[in-house]
């Protein structure tokens, strides 16, 4: 990425603010803390917004696509996990690898229990060579990333660069530090990235693919209190904005905003 921060605009002419790490931990801390948002609500408005945004990209045969969920086991993974319930619930093909079975604690870990309830596929990643994927999700590292991805994390982001499958990658692509855009070692080459109430100034590079920005229910007050003014018609469309931090000479990303979501059919790089 650039030394200074990118900025974001949609097809309409929106700025959108770019946010570090540590602003977007403050968002967090403020909406929760302060305004009384729960972390359930906006993993929940998360993870469906990234259930759709699967649907979309697979087109009218989404249904008969196989799905394999990559889940960490904080934050970034519960959100991968609700998002396989809402793909379960709907009649999707999918199985959902977690980085572990065992230890998951608080909110991830009813999201693995709802998720169970489905019915849908649970597989260890010791299984996964065994899995038709025609769509990866990665949700594997969040905002929350430290240094070098170890252990199953780093072993299912070299799986994903290995496979070949188009991939969706929850908030940031695995790997990739949300404030500086940095790989330290391995990460996800993503097609798409669905990044979570406001870009991050890391997402301006190649391994982010199309980037688009998911309204979680943050009340704009929240903003205010951190200091990040984003318009107020960014979601007026609906609950997902497609942006871009450069010019789309193919005009993609207003097509897409128009109504046309990115699909599997030859619309993706």
């Amino acid at each position: 990425m650039t030394s200074s921060a990118p900025s974001f605009t949609t097809s309409g002419g929106l700025k959108v603010p770019a946010v570090t790490t540590s602003q977007m931990r403050e968002i967090d801390r403020v909406a929760v803390d302060e305004v009384g948002l729960n972390l359930y609500q906006m993993m929940e408005n998360a993870g469906r917004n990234l259930a759709e945004l699967c649907m979309e990209f697979l087109g009218d045969q989404w249904d008969g696509a196989h799905i394999v969920v990559l889940a960490g086991s904080g934050g970034n993974g519960g959100g991968g996990m609700c998002a396989a319930r809402h793909l379960a619930n709907h009649g999707g093909a999918v199985t959902l690898v977690p980085t572990t079975l065992e230890g998951l604690q608080g909110v991830p870990a009813d999201q693995f229990a709802l998720y169970r309830a489905t019915g849908g596929r649970v597989a260890e990643f010791s299984e996964i060579d065994h899995l038709n994927a025609d769509l990866v999700v990665d949700a594997v590292l969040g905002y929350s990333l430290h240094g070098v991805p170890r252990g199953t994390a780093a072993d299912m982001i070299r799986w994903v660069s290995s496979h070949g499958a188009p991939v969706i990658s929850l908030d940031a692509p695995s790997g990739i530090d949300s404030t500086t855009g940095v790989a330290a070692g391995d990460h996800v080459h993503a097609t798409v990235t669905m990044t979570l109430a406001l870009p991050k100034t890391g997402l301006d590079g190649d391994a982010v693919g199309r980037l688009c920005v998911a309204d979680i229910g943050i009340p704009q007050d929240v903003f205010t209190r951190v200091g990040v003014h984003p318009p107020r018609t960014l979601f007026s469309k609906g609950y997902r904005a497609w942006i871009s931090s450069g010019p789309d000479p193919d005009n993609h990303v207003a097509n897409r905003e128009q109504g046309a979501p990115p699909t599997n059919q030859g619309d993706h790089p």
